[in-house]
């Protein structure tokens, strides 16, 4: 090695040398040195030099003549390799690396660096750039030299190169050494240093690598920018076109693999500066070129234009052959691209052939496709650019440049396809099928649609807000996500698109998404129905969201019908699966009917009320939906009630009401239990204290009386154990029937009546046609007994027997519980005193409760059910002659209520068939008579009833009617019944000779 100094450098060495070497030689030592060092030979005792001596004596050389040095650097590279052999040697024959030879080479290497650091230390101007040259080559001859070596690692592992040869003491040394250099050179001539490092990575690369990464974990600021301009510079020199844009790691391009390896090992420990460092460099190609000033950081390529036209391509393929570092800048670069940047990028892209530029963004797509992160961003940043200037984006992203947008454009339709092409042939190019097995078919993992898997909700969101051209990206890629991720992401999908779309518009969207995958997925609708099972059940969704959720169900299922009336299509299918699916989970749906926000329980009964009911379903579950159905009816009449006091949503409250008798009456038709479970908890809930008040009654104690509040009752001071305890001792209850009557408190008077608070009429018989309208309807819709419908379309259809008589026997049990079912006939009137305080409980009940007539008459229109009311009949009709009896009054009509009553009844005991027409019209007359003449007349009813027991088995089926009917013809002769009626008729003839025909026999 030659080396040319001047005289200051020679000077400077001599005076490092005066303070290194204490003890000088003399002249005819230094001669003797000299000639051994060339000839090898000991000059005194004339035998050949070992190479420990020969070593010694070009160190004493090094140190007393300066102009030796290059001679004896070079024969120094010798001694390196030496010791490097025989360390690798020992390595490979499993001994040990510090034995033999070894350790005395090692001796004389300490004693090199010692006195190479020491040079480098009192004179780095001089020393260091001659050290770093020669320690740098020596170290790429040496790891070139021996890298096919047994022991030594891959050239791809640079973690285990770094561990063998930082173990190793001559390769040790050589680092060392140079990192003095470097840090010498730093501050006034880094370039030369770093060059030097470069120039013999390309040449020894990649078996260098492992230095470039030790000396740039040290120095990772100037390693990193030196690192990437060298690989620019070689990418450019090189040509686009000649290195093809490729994305294998074998790449032609010999200095950008090494950038790759480089650059990753350091990015465990530096990463933030290679992403600092990579982003400043895309900035720089972008902005127009400045002068540098003394102290900028930049390198020299900033100052080219043919390098700042590269940078991009070259960042591109180096992202692409190190998914890394395209990771660490990622996040950040979608950031950067504001519109200025942009426009900067279009301007620097415009320039470029029409084949650099497909390369460039074919290379594009495949980095976003294979993004492990931050794919979202990437999404809607491509979105909102591409978006047409005439939508309006959310947020404050200002409308990019018509070129721009239309790159953008260009750009996402190439990623679809290129995601089309990545989810369709997965399984190298064979068919596959989204449930094939994966054992079977290993699938090729696309990272861009992975991590989109976690963010179905966000997209489906994006796609439903329906901008033009940007809902159609999204929903085309939705379809391909959902076949990427199989079952569980369509099923996902579909169920996001269900629960978040607002109108028809939008719920198209899900109906397009099932006819595309409909082709490779079976079972897609009942899995996405069972999803949003789960998620209620789970409570996952929102009132809002559930509300919505069973909406466009139901609006699913009701476009069945009206596609039945077009073409039969893909819809019409889909409809029809939507309602089979939710059949199935009938009784999961359910429970939402008494859910608390009235808006997703009003959902829900629409959805119920259109849903075809299970071919099969256990009773509990039947026993489940009739109650439910039936407590959300009376919310919603009550919801409807409270509706029109404050006037607002009564058309929402009214269709509710319409739906919850809709669904009453198809779960009727359902089956005999079902039909028996919700008549009979009508008319408990009718009568139940919670909901007497919607149907104009009042909350009665147990013996039937209105309950006074405890507001207005006042506090009177009594013991119900010390009033229990006089009424035991003072009280023979022994050899006869004794009825008590708590009318009050002795010595305080009787109890406190108050004016109950009336609700609104028209309000309460608006409810009680409601309530008769679903008991009517179910009844007439069920065929137990073999009804058939009227030849006249409009006359109504008739009551069913058997649900009517659930109706009566509910009835019944509810106002007197203590009554048998075998209590059908009459005894005579003057034994009714045995039961007077059952028969006054009765009527009390009737007055707490308007809504038990209009029941009655619903009974007594489904014939002969009436005759299991037989109980109660007698008892209201045995208190009303009782009371007409015992009345003073001149007319009939100054007692309204019971008046009423008496009219009501024999009205529907004559509906009933219990009493012949001649008697069913006494009621008449009521009106116009005296209470003495109503008594006579209601007690000839009275006596038929008696004489003629209300029996079902007087009752034959009627086919041409189909209900029914009684032959009263049968019962004997009536006309001893009617001689009272025609007695009053004649005292009364001025008043009634207008009736007088209806009694006629």
């Amino acid at each position: 090695m030659s080396v040319v100094f001047d005289g200051s450098s020679l000077k400077a060495m001599q005076s490092s040398h005066s303070h290194t070497a204490p003890t000088a030689l003399s002249a005819q030592e230094l001669s003797q040195e000299i000639k051994s060092f060339i000839s090898g030979v000991d000059a005194v005792q004339g035998r050949k030099l070992s190479v420990r001596e020969h070593a010694r004596c070009a160190v004493r050389l090094l140190r007393s003549v300066p102009a030796c040095r290059g001679a004896v650097l070079e024969h120094l590279r010798g001694v390196y390799d030496e010791h490097v052999s025989t360390f690798l040697h020992n390595l490979e024959t499993e001994g040990n690396a510090s034995s033999g030879s070894t350790s005395n080479l090692e001796d004389i290497i300490q004693e090199v660096h010692g006195v190479l650091s020491e040079f480098i230390r009192l004179n780095p101007r001089a020393w260091a750039p001659l050290v770093s040259t020669w320690a740098v080559d020596l170290l790429g001859q040496l790891s070139s030299k021996h890298a096919g070596r047994r022991v030594a690692p891959h050239s791809s592992s640079l973690n285990e190169l770094l561990q063998l040869w930082m173990s190793c003491a001559a390769t040790r040394s050589l680092m060392e050494a140079y990192s003095q250099c470097l840090a010498a050179m730093l501050a006034w001539c880094p370039d030369a240093c770093v060059d030097a490092l470069l120039d013999t990575s390309v040449k020894h690369s990649p078996h260098f690598d492992w230095v470039v990464a030790h000396i740039g974990s040290a120095f990772p600021g100037t390693i990193i920018s030196r690192v990437l301009a060298c690989g620019l510079k070689d990418f450019c020199s090189h040509g686009a076109k000649d290195q093809g844009l490729l994305v294998e790691k074998g790449s032609r391009v010999p200095k950008i693999g090494s950038v790759v390896g480089i650059l990753g090992h350091l990015a465990a420990h530096h990463s933030d500066s290679i992403r600092k460092e990579l982003l400043r460099m895309f900035q720089e190609s972008l902005t127009p070129s400045t002068p540098l000033s003394p102290t900028s950081s930049s390198t020299s390529w900033e100052a080219s234009p043919q390098l700042r036209r590269a940078a991009v391509p070259f960042l591109l393929q180096l992202a692409a052959m190190s998914p890394n570092l395209f990771g660490a800048v990622s996040s950040e670069l979608v950031e950067l691209l504001r519109p200025p940047v942009l426009l900067q990028l279009q301007a620097l892209l415009q320039g470029l052939p029409r084949e650099e530029l497909d390369n460039m963004l074919g290379l594009a797509v495949h980095l976003i496709s294979q993004s492990p992160t931050g794919g979202a961003r990437v999404l809607k940043f491509l979105a909102d650019t591409a978006t047409p200037a005439s939508v309006i984006i959310s947020g404050p992203t200002p409308s990019p440049h018509e070129g721009v947008r239309e790159g953008c454009d260009r750009l996402l339709q190439m990623l679809l396809l290129h995601l089309h092409k990545l989810v369709f042939n997965r399984s190298e190019g064979s068919e596959v099928s989204p449930f094939s097995s994966a054992s079977s078919q290993p699938q090729r993992v696309t990272p861009f649609l992975e991590e989109l898997r976690s963010h179905v909700g966000q997209l489906c969101a994006e796609t439903l807000r329906l901008e033009r051209k940007r809902h159609l990206w999204l929903h085309q890629l939705l379809c391909l996500l959902s076949v990427y991720g199989g079952p569980s992401v369509a099923t996902e999908t579909l169920c996001q698109l269900l629960t978040q779309a607002r109108n028809p518009e939008e719920l198209a969207l899900a109906w397009q998404l099932h006819t595309t995958l409909s082709s490779c997925m079976a079972g897609l609708i009942p899995a996405a129905v069972a999803h949003c099972v789960a998620q209620i059940h789970t409570h996952t969704l929102g009132p809002r969201q559930l509300r919505q959720l069973l909406l466009n169900l139901a609006a699913a299922i009701q476009s069945q019908d009206e596609d039945r009336k077009g073409a039969a299509g893909a819809p019409s299918s889909m409809a029809g699966q939507i309602g089979a699916a939710v059949s199935v989970h009938l009784h999961d749906f359910g429970p939402l009917l008494l859910h608390g926000d009235p808006a997703v329980s009003h959902a829900a009964v629409r959805l119920l009320s259109c849903s075809p009911l299970p071919r099969t379903s256990s009773p509990a579950h039947l026993l489940l939906l009739s109650r439910a159905a039936v407590t959300h009816f009376f919310l919603a009449l009550r919801r409807r009630g409270e509706a029109g006091r404050v006037g607002r949503d009564v058309g929402q409250t009214g269709e509710a009401v319409s739906c919850s008798v809709l669904l009453l009456s198809r779960f009727s038709a359902y089956s005999p239990l079902t039909l028996k479970a919700i008549l009979q908890q009508l008319v408990e809930g009718a009568l139940h204290k919670g909901n007497a008040d919607l149907f104009g009654g009042q909350i009665a104690d147990m013996s039937g009386a209105p309950v006074v509040s405890p507001s207005v009752s006042p506090d009177l001071g009594a013991s119900l154990v010390d009033i229990n305890c006089r009424f035991g001792t003072t009280v023979n209850f022994s050899g006869s029937v004794w009825s008590v009557f708590h009318a009050g408190v002795i010595g305080k008077g009787l109890k406190v009546r108050t004016a109950a608070n009336l609700p609104d009429p028209s309000g309460v018989i608006q409810n009680i046609q409601t309530l008769l309208a679903v008991i009517v309807q179910c009844c007439t819709s069920s065929s137990l007994n073999g009804s058939q419908s009227p030849s006249d379309p409009d006359e109504p259809l008739p009551i069913n027997a058997e649900a009517a008589k659930v109706v009566a026997v509910t009835l019944v049990e509810s106002v007197c519980p203590d009554v048998a079912n075998g209590e059908l006939s009459w005894p005579p009137e003057e034994h009714a005193r045995t039961t007077v305080e059952r028969d006054i409980h009765i009527r009390r009940c009737f007055e707490a409760h308007p809504v038990l007539f209009p029941l009655l008459q619903v009974v007594a229109a489904g014939r002969p059910a009436l005759c299991y009311c037989s109980a109660v009949l007698r008892g209201l009709l045995a208190t009303l002659l009782s009371h007409w009896e015992g009345s003073r009054e001149a007319s009939a009509t100054d007692s309204p209520w019971h008046l009423q009553a008496s009219c009501l009844l024999v009205s529907c005991m004559g509906e009933g068939q219990l009493l012949p027409p001649v008697l069913a019209n006494v009621h008449e007359a009521f009106a116009h008579l005296t209470p003495f003449e109503v008594r006579l007349l209601l007690l000839a009813v009275w006596e038929y009833v008696r004489g003629n027991g209300p029996l079902p088995q007087k009752f034959v089926f009627s086919s041409d009617k189909g209900m029914f009917c009684r032959d009263f013809s049968r019962d004997g002769d009536v006309s001893r019944y009617v001689a009272p009626i025609h007695s009053v008729l004649h005292k009364n003839i001025d008043r009634l000779g207008h009736l007088c025909w209806r009694f006629q026999l």
